[in-house]
């Protein structure tokens, strides 16, 4: 006999009408219903259960499993979504009845009517109606990390301090947490970078967002919602900040110059118990300025010692987020607390190949870097790090074919050893004898053989008016350096030895104390990378030398050797009447 199949209807009739279409025989139906055979066949001929086509049959079923959820009691999340689907299917079986029984294409589609009717009221620009916060809601919640729930569970709290790991995706979860609390509460959202360039990564996720989830696309800088939520996305330039309020969000503020003076501007941005305060980034150096922030001793100063707060801010103590003894609530987030947590994104494995111990430490498992014996300390970089959008605006655009034009730049490359990763960075040097050098692109690479590392090079070739590259030559930088030497004769090479060492550091330090070194202050990358750099003995003891903890298991300060390689092509005592032409240097 066929599977039997529950059918909520208690009239017989009905239900084997319902199961003579599922294809059960006249003596099963009999059999199953406790009918006469006889009556079975009499119900059959009379309602003509042969002639009803594929939509009566459809129809009938959507009818009676509708019944049966209306009329159950209590109803589940799941039973009020199918009896939408069913009210949908339902009008659907009626616009297909209406088509068969004479109508038009319209009947089936009613978007077609809607299209050929007069123009329409515009939509308001930027606006959510209930369904789409919902929908946004479920997509933000469904994204979301262990971690990053703490965060959300945070959120009511008036200020959150997060310590954090590289790539871990903070700028993406609060992006798109501000733009849902903006969609709901109508509340501003101010994002404050280290530079304009690293704050708008905040927009294009949100943009994302919207996009993805309900194809819709966010317009306007500032972005107003139309419920009048505005979001601000600023970099440190404490004076665009006056005037502002509403939540506000301190991205990589570890990293940001002059940050006590900054942070009295942003922090009176929320200054009404409604806003919100979120500080988060990767620890810098135990000198910064925010570091006694973070550690609470900023308000022990000018109290006696017997009033003075003691904040425990270990990991152990902070892993899972708790609120302070100062009303701030921690958490520190390292990568191996991500994975654990259930973010997938890393082969941990890996970075500890190509990191070396104090690069792992500091940019992965939350330590602050004690850059005391190191030769760029972060006090010494700070000056360096601006707000490229803002101070080059005039003749750098990013985004454009030819990114500086017809201006002449300079290329410093430091190849990937055995694992660990390769630098390259774009320089834009000095208009005049003595004024700043600009690194305006940096990249790193990791997995990439020799030929593609050249072919990369020759692709910045063709984007920039490039008149010297120099590249070392240890290890894999001879084949990088043979091939790039095809596109562009007139390479510089270097192989490394501690004379060459000292003459490249000597020169960057030298550009670096005198002011002449600009880079934008979102890449932390950067900063990290020189701040690495020490000053060491050679194996013989004979001599001194410079590394960033190099070796053949580990990797290296890439990006500060690059910049040291395009440095280089000024002399040491900087480019003058006697050493140089204009020619020489465009």
């Amino acid at each position: 006999m066929t599977e039997t199949v529950a059918i909520p209807i208690r009239d017989n009739r009905r239900q084997a009408k319902f199961l003579y279409w599922l294809g059960w025989r006249i003596t099963d139906i009999a059999d199953f219903l406790g009918e006469p055979e006889k009556t079975v066949h009499s119900w059959k001929g009379r309602d003509e259960w042969d002639r009803a086509d594929t939509l009566e049959r459809i129809g009938g079923a959507l009818e009676a499993r509708l019944v049966q959820l209306l009329l159950k009691d209590p109803k589940t999340g799941a039973d009020f979504k199918e009896i939408d689907l069913l009210h949908r299917q339902l009008e659907r079986q009626a616009r297909i009845q209406r088509y068969q029984g004479g109508g038009t294409e319209t009947d089936l589609n009613p978007n077609i009517a809607a299209r050929n009717e007069g123009p329409k009221k515009a939509p308001k620009r930027n606006e959510f109606s209930e369904e789409d916060i919902e929908k946004l809601q479920e997509a933000f919640l469904d994204t979301c990390f262990d971690y990053q729930k703490d965060w959300y569970r945070a959120g009511n709290q008036r200020t959150r301090m997060i310590l954090k790991s590289r790539q871990i995706g903070a700028t993406y979860y609060f992006a798109r947490e501000a733009l849902l609390d903006a969609a709901i509460t109508g509340r501003n959202q101010i994002f404050l970078s280290a530079s304009k360039a690293q704050a708008h990564q905040f927009k294009n996720y949100m943009q994302d967002m919207a996009r993805e989830v309900l194809d819709r696309q966010l317009t306007g800088d500032p972005i107003i919602l139309a419920n009048g939520a505005e979001l601000h996305f600023l970099g440190t330039n404490y004076r665009t900040a006056q005037g502002r309020s509403g939540n506000f969000y301190f991205d990589e503020f570890f990293w940001t110059h002059k940050f006590e003076e900054l942070n009295k501007v942003a922090s009176g941005m929320a200054l009404h118990k409604k806003w919100r305060k979120t500080y988060f980034s990767t620890p810098s150096s135990k000198g910064h300025e925010a570091y006694k922030w973070w550690t609470g001793e900023r308000l022990n100063k000018g109290k006696p010692s017997a009033q003075h707060i003691k904040l425990d801010v270990s990991h152990d103590a902070l892993s899972q987020g708790r609120l302070c003894d100062d009303k701030i609530w921690r958490q520190i987030v390292t990568i191996l607390d991500a994975e654990a947590r259930g973010c997938d994104l890393f082969n941990l494995d890996e970075l500890r190949f190509e990191y070396n111990a104090e690069q792992w430490a500091n940019l992965l498992m939350c330590e602050f870097v004690d850059d005391g014996a190191s030769i760029f300390p972060l006090t010494l970089l700070q000056p360096c790090m601006i707000d490229s959008w803002e101070a080059w605006a005039e003749d750098y655009k990013p985004f454009a074919q030819r990114p500086f034009g017809d201006r002449a730049v300079w290329i410093g490359y430091d190849p990937a050893e055995s694992g660990d990763s390769a630098g390259l960075v774009v320089v834009a040097p000095p208009m005049v004898p003595g004024g700043k050098f600009r690194v305006i692109e940096r990249h790193q690479f990791r997995g990439m053989d020799f030929a593609a590392q050249a072919e990369f090079i020759r692709q910045v070739t063709q984007r920039f008016w490039v008149t010297y590259i120099g590249i070392d030559t240890t290890g894999m930088g001879t084949g990088v350096a043979q091939l790039v030497r095809q596109f562009f004769p007139g390479l510089t090479t270097f192989s490394y030895s501690p004379e060459v060492k000292t003459r490249l550091v000597m020169k960057t330090w030298d550009v670096i104390k005198s002011g002449r070194l600009e880079f934008d202050a979102g890449w932390t990358d950067m900063a990290s990378s020189l701040m690495a750099i020490r000053k060491t003995m050679t194996a013989s003891g004979r001599q001194f030398t410079y590394t960033a903890g190099r070796t053949d298991e580990t990797g290296h300060a890439d990006l500060a050797w690059a910049l040291m390689h395009a440095l280089h092509n000024e002399p040491l005592e900087g480019r003058t009447a006697q050493n140089s032409s204009f020619m020489e240097i465009y």
